[in-house]
């Protein structure tokens, strides 16, 4: 019978009991027929084997620990079941071991048993109980929760795997005997294999209600586990199960089949009165209260719970009903369709059986490994040479056939005339990659917009320069006005004597962007020169740029297309061919490797030679498709060798010799055109990282202009203030004795001024920005003589900065008494080196050397 689930669930579900047994001595007779049959001595050093199947047959017999364990058993002993039936034949014949009688009640109608002499009662019985296993660890879960609906519908679906596996691997054989139950037979591994899988899909089905999933997916996953239990009814409805199992699990069955296809309806009915389809949600509507009124009748003894749920469902679809109802005669005035006429609900299926061969494979077992009998092991070694003798044979004469059609063809020049004729020739792989990446990244076609984005580079740098430049010209013409303005009184140091670093700085990086326009001149030309190289990598696709072999300009009977489509259609059938001889052998190869002739020589009691042939008859079919292959081979090349006579004479395949040298020479231009291209995009890319670099390297400066300017005007606002209290005769008392001004440092004023109103440039700190002069001021950066044309590089390193004359302070006073930290040349501490003193990062040190002064 069938276990239920607590009645915590309001849906029940069924968990199947596992076939009972009785005791057998297994370890004695095996024992016995090692020592026999091999030696003492190997029935010792296989003890340990030994004692381990006699423990797994004994704790089979006695009821689970815990349900995990019990199924880490099953499957444990299920592969020691599939070694030993390799090694020891058990069956009623007197050579074989006699001894051993496996005996296992019926799960559902404990009074029937069955006993055989064999060992695959034995394994039908374990592959059953651990379906049964799976289905009560199924059920051991919390369907409560989310992760407890999860674990029971995987657990669902390994007993669904675990009753297929029964079904397609075992059951056939363990109903062959004079005795056998019901419950391992084909059929019932079937339903029950069904059963589990709708028990898997209604978990799934609950964690869908239980996330809110919209009723369109509810209604598809309820049919689902609908249409698994009418399978499950079906098959529970016909011989030989209809009169094994009691009428409660057909009225559990039927139930289940029936509330989930009311279910399935409730909820489609809930989407189509969304969507307003009243007419079509009624007929649905009504369908589920049908379906549900015929299945009560049959509810005799049906668990509380699934009556319970009938009643709630029930009452959804009948208050649906009457509302939908309602909203029809009031608004909608549909026909409603009769239900033989609506189309089968949706249904989608999210569980599936679960494979069992990975899990239950014996192949890696070590057990019993060394028990092999001596003349089985000298046969088997005999016929693994028959075989490899076959298999080398037959290998040889695929291998020449496939090297007669090569040089054949090769000696006609097919199929490369063809695909000349078609324009349809490959290029070569490497090419084919390079041209491929070339197309990817722009081509030809792409250049003129980098080199668009060098010009705007450029621009943008030259126009920085030209603001840099003219924030110093402004200051120093401010300068000079005051100071012609006020005379001696103006006692500052000029403009001209602090700016000659910045401006000689100005003036590299004006030299350096006329060396780059130079640079980018020449990638214009060298793009202007080459483009008609180029120009073949834009073809798409690159074939198209190959010659080809040119047809007949006259045509007597033009039937050049009909000659053409023959020799194709023959080449296409010797391609078949070749692609025959390929599986031939690997179908040889596969016979091979899965021919193990070992069980039956271990249990033969015939002639071996007789059972050779036998097996070695297997490879003749394969022999005889090899023959057929390479016979039809022959007859085809003779076929395409006249007509590829013909061929020629039309086509006058003499031309075709000059097509191919064409074709070489394009190969050779393609090559070319790919180099050019990579030579001038890597130089643009050099050029756009050298502008990127340069732009921050004269933004930089440009805030250190900025930065000057700022602190000069705040002296020189200052001085105009004492001038104007000199002029006034307002000066203080120590300054008539001295001589001298004291008036606040710009780091006080900043200070004070920061206070009030904190301004993000941080004047109380500047940086120095020159020397003292030792020459004339260098003209604006533009008006700068040029660098002699020599092999420099047309983007050169800054020169380092020189340092001030050790006979000059960095700074001097701006005028007596001024002390700001601007021109201080006595800070605590040294001074900051100016910036970009050293050599900058441009041009890349990567740099090819295109961008070099010619």
């Amino acid at each position: 019978m069938a276990a239920p689930t607590p009645s915590t669930a309001a849906n029940i579900m069924l968990a199947i009991y596992e076939k009972k047994t009785t005791s057998v001595e297994i370890y004695r007779p095996l024992r016995q027929f090692i020592a026999y049959n091999y030696s003492e001595r190997e029935a010792q050093n296989l003890e340990d084997d030994l004692q381990l199947v006699k423990q797994m047959r004994s704790d089979l017999e006695r009821p689970p620990d815990s349900l995990t364990a019990r199924r880490d058993l099953l499957q444990s002993y299920y592969k020691a079941l599939c070694v030993m039936e390799t090694r020891f034949p058990i069956s009623p014949n007197k050579d074989h071991i006699t001894s051993i009688t496996f005996t296992w009640h019926d799960a559902f109608k404990q009074k029937q048993k069955a006993s055989q002499q064999n060992i695959h009662l034995e394994k039908a019985a374990v592959l059953f109980n651990l379906g049964a296993i799976h289905s009560q660890i199924a059920l051991s879960f919390d369907r409560s929760s989310s992760d407890g609906r999860r674990q029971a519908s995987h657990s669902f679906m390994a007993s669904a795997g675990a009753f297929a596996f029964l079904r397609d691997n075992a059951s056939t054989k363990a109903s062959i005997g004079q005795s056998s139950t019901v419950d391992i037979s084909v059929e019932c591994a079937g339903m029950l294999e069904r059963l589990m899988l709708a028990q898997a899909q209604e978990c799934v089905f609950e964690n869908t209600i239980a996330k809110g999933s919209t009723p369109g997916v509810c209604a598809k996953i309820a049919r689902q586990v609908g249409l698994y239990y009418e399978e499950t009814l079906a098959a529970l409805n016909v011989a030989p199960l209809n009169q094994h199992f009691d009428k409660g699990w057909i009225s559990h069955v039927q139930l289940k089949a029936a509330l989930y296809f009311s279910e399935a309806c409730y909820r489609y009915g809930v989407e189509l009165h969304e969507k307003e389809e009243i007419a079509e949600e009624i007929a649905r509507l009504k369908t589920g209260i049908s379906a549900l009124t015929e299945a009560k009748k049959s509810s005799k003894g049906a668990p509380a719970q699934i009556l319970e749920a009938f009643s709630k469902l029930e009452a959804n679809l009948n208050r649906n009903l009457e509302r939908a109802v309602k909203e029809n005669d009031r608004v909608y005035l549909m026909r409603i369709p009769p239900s033989a006429s609506l189309p089968p609900l949706p249904s989608v299926s999210l569980v599936k059986s679960m494979p069992m061969n990975e899990t239950l494979d014996a192949s890696k077992e070590k057990m019993f490994a060394s028990l092999v009998p001596d003349s089985s092991a000298k046969a088997l070694s005999r016929y693994t040479e028959m075989v490899d003798d076959i298999i080398r044979t037959q290998a040889e004469k695929l291998q020449q056939g496939s090297e007669l059609a090569r040089v054949r063809l090769k000696e006609m020049d097919l199929p490369d005339s063809i695909l000349a004729l078609e324009g349809n020739f490959a290029l070569p792989a490497d090419i084919k990659e390079d041209v491929e990446a070339v197309q990817i990244s722009g081509g030809p076609a792409g250049l003129e917009a980098e080199l668009q984005q060098l010009r705007d580079l450029r621009r943008v740098n030259q126009e920085l320069l030209v603001q840099t430049e003219e924030l110093l010209q402004k200051e120093g013409r401010e300068d000079a006005q005051f100071r012609s303005q006020f005379g001696t009184r103006w006692t500052r140091p000029q403009s001209s004597t602090l700016t000659k670093n910045l401006l000689d700085r100005l003036n590299r990086f004006a030299a350096n962007l006329k060396q780059a326009s130079d640079s980018d001149a020449r990638i214009e030309r060298s793009i202007r020169d080459h483009f008609p190289l180029m120009s073949i990598l834009d073809h798409r696709p690159i074939e198209a740029a190959l010659p080809t072999l040119a047809r007949p300009i006259m045509s007597l009977d033009a039937n050049e297309d009909a000659i053409v489509g023959a020799l194709k259609q023959s080449l296409r059938h010797l391609e078949t061919l070749g692609a025959q001889r390929a599986g031939l052998e690997d179908m040889l190869k596969e016979m091979k490797r899965k021919d193990d002739i070992l069980p039956k020589l271990m249990t033969s009691t015939g002639s071996y030679e007789d059972l050779f042939r036998k097996e070695i008859a297997k490879y003749d079919h394969i022999c005889e498709e090899i023959a057929k292959n390479l016979e039809e081979q022959e007859q085809l090349l003779l076929q395409i060798q006249a007509q590829n006579d013909e061929f020629a004479a039309i086509f006058n395949l003499e031309d075709y010799k000059g097509v191919l040298a064409s074709r070489e020479k394009s190969y050779k231009q393609i090559q070319a055109a790919i180099a050019k291209y990579r030579e001038i995009k890597e130089n643009i890319n050099e050029g756009l990282k050298f502008y990127v670099t340069l732009q921050d390297a004269i933004t930089n400066v440009k805030q250190q202009c900025s930065d000057y300017v700022m602190t000069r005007n705040i002296q020189c606002r200052e001085m105009i203030e004492d001038v104007q209290r000199q002029m006034a005769g307002l000066s203080f008392q120590d300054n008539k004795n001295s001589g001298s001004y004291n008036y606040p440092s710009v780091t006080q004023r900043s200070t004070s001024q920061n206070q009030s109103d904190p301004s993000p440039y941080g004047y109380a700190h500047p940086p120095p920005y020159g020397s003292p002069p030792q020459q004339q001021p260098l003209p604006p950066p533009y008006h700068h003589q040029q660098p002699p044309m020599g092999g420099g590089a047309p983007y050169p390193p800054q020169n380092q900065q020189q340092p001030p004359p050790g006979s000059h302070e960095y700074g001097q006073p701006a005028y007596p008494g001024w002390r700001g930290p601007y021109y201080n040349s006595h800070a605590t501490g040294s001074m900051p080196r100016p910036p970009y003193t050293v050599q900058p990062p441009y041009p890349p040190h990567h740099q090819s050397g295109y961008y070099k002064q010619q």
